[in-house]
């Protein structure tokens, strides 16, 4: 009857990742699923702790039930307290600080399990993948957490760094090889592994520019996914074993639509130098010509009597916290028979669907968020177009510059629409270190200035007209 329970909890905790992770798919039901989720995970966590233990003939003492919902309490309470007090500018840096605990909690099960499992060749197969999968995640998202926060502001490249990454990773597939199938007992062995994975999670993500985070975090994400997995197979938790699945291959299929939209592939990723800055940027770069600037009451005068609007929010609109300000100018705009959207970018921000947090956070309209490939056939007809702290995204030099970093990369079309306005606190350039071709377009107008102060303002000129 234990058994039945047990695998019946399973399997409605299975079915909520699974609906979870579909609903998260989309702004409008992306609340909903991660609640659905979360239920899931909470009767995984009660069932494992008062069913598993009975079948599996565990003896768990009341001490270790104290230590368990102790543990669980605390981290409920710090994770819940850290969520709620994180800034959306700062969402990305805490993705991948909660991902590399993910990691750092694989590592430590292979460092415990060790012991328990001498001579089982298969058990301690599982033992030293999720070790070191999971410390590599562990290092890598630690690092990748210094780099969102700003405490690694520039990439660090050794002298032939690939190559020493390469002999890390050779090194660490020989010494896993060899403890699997010597059956080695000396446990200093796997702590030298672990270290040896945590030196390469680190090595891995520290010469990747900030341009490439994005990429890098859902790659990670996938990383702690796999070592979750094989901690399933480890204890034959197959709750643990699908939500490590599902985590593991929606981030790789996210880590490689990332790539399509940066189109870059993943080993360019890893070891290129997109994104550390190398780009000549500023009055160095080839970009030339004339820039115009523009106030916010002639912005409201052209705003008021277009008749198609789209904006493109970025990290710049993260930063000044507008999006409350741009969703009232979205609903005026609305109410004088403007057609107003907003277009999103795969890559806009600092991690993937973070503009699409953010406006969901101001309350707007699910329905008036498109995507990129929707959304670009429209900027032809449309009278204005508001770029809101993006840059990269909307460079013309990923089309027209065959020696620019960002070549290739699909972008939003913003050059074609009739008027563009682009909203910066300076002509710094964007991530990805290049100046912007869009600022010197003939069609184009600077509105300097943070963009919350100056929205505000462009909001009270509309409500005057």
């Amino acid at each position: 009857m234990e058994l039945v329970t047990l695998n019946f909890i399973y399997l409605l905790a299975s079915i909520s990742f699974i609906l979870g992770i579909k609903m998260l798919g989309s702004p409008k039901t992306a609340r909903k699923g991660n609640l659905i989720a979360a239920f899931g995970m909470i009767l995984a966590i009660l069932v494992t702790i008062f069913v598993y233990p009975s079948i599996h003939h565990i003896e768990v003492s009341k001490l270790k039930y104290t230590l368990i919902f102790g543990a669980i309490i605390i981290g409920t309470i710090i994770g819940w307290s850290i969520a709620l007090k994180v800034a959306m500018t700062k969402m990305p840096e805490l993705v991948s600080f909660f991902n590399g605990m993910g990691g750092a909690t694989a590592g430590l099960i292979g460092l415990l399990e060790f012991s328990h499992n001498l001579g089982n060749t298969s058990k301690i197969s599982m033992i030293v993948a999720g070790l070191v999968i999971g410390s590599i995640s562990f290092s890598g998202s630690m690092i990748a957490w210094g780099k969102l926060s700003g405490k690694f502001r520039k990439p660090i490249r050794l002298p032939k760094y690939n190559l020493l990454n390469t002999f890390i990773a050779v090194i660490i597939i020989i010494l896993s090889i060899y403890i699997v199938t010597a059956e080695i007992n000396n446990p200093v062995y796997l702590y030298i592994l672990f270290i040896l994975a945590l030196m390469y999670g680190i090595m891995f993500v520290l010469p990747i520019g900030g341009a490439d985070m994005p990429v890098v975090i859902s790659l990670l994400n996938s990383f702690t996914g796999l070592a979750a997995a094989f901690g399933g197979f480890l204890y034959e938790n197959m709750v643990m074993l699908t939500g490590g699945i599902l985590v593991g291959s929606a981030g790789t299929i996210l880590t490689l639509a990332m790539t399509k939209a940066m189109n870059r592939s993943l080993s360019a990723v890893i070891f290129g130098e997109f994104g550390e800055g190398s780009a000549i940027s500023g009055s160095d770069n080839q970009v030339s010509g004339n820039i115009k600037e523009i106030s916010p009451s002639d912005v409201a005068i052209l705003l008021n009597y277009a008749q198609k609007v789209i904006i493109i929010p970025g990290y710049g609109l993260a930063v000044a916290q507008a999006q409350h300000v741009i969703h009232e100018l979205e609903e005026l705009l609305t109410n004088k028979g403007v057609d107003v959207k907003y277009a999103i970018h795969p890559v806009a921000g600092r991690m993937p669907g973070h503009m699409n947090v953010l406006l969901a956070e101001a309350n707007v309209d699910y329905d008036k968020l498109v995507d990129m490939d929707d959304i670009n056939s429209e900027f032809p007809n449309t009278d204005v177009v508001l770029v809101v702290g993006a840059n990269d995204v909307v460079n013309p030099a990923a089309k027209n510059d065959p020696n620019s970093p960002i070549y290739g990369m699909p972008i939003l079309d913003a050059e074609l629409a009739k008027n563009i306005i682009v909203n910066k606190r300076s002509m710094n350039p964007g991530y990805a270190g290049i100046q912007n071709e869009l600022f010197f377009n003939e069609k184009n107008s600077m509105l300097f200035g943070d963009a919350k102060v100056v929205f505000t303002k462009i909001v009270q000129e509309l409500k005057s007209m």
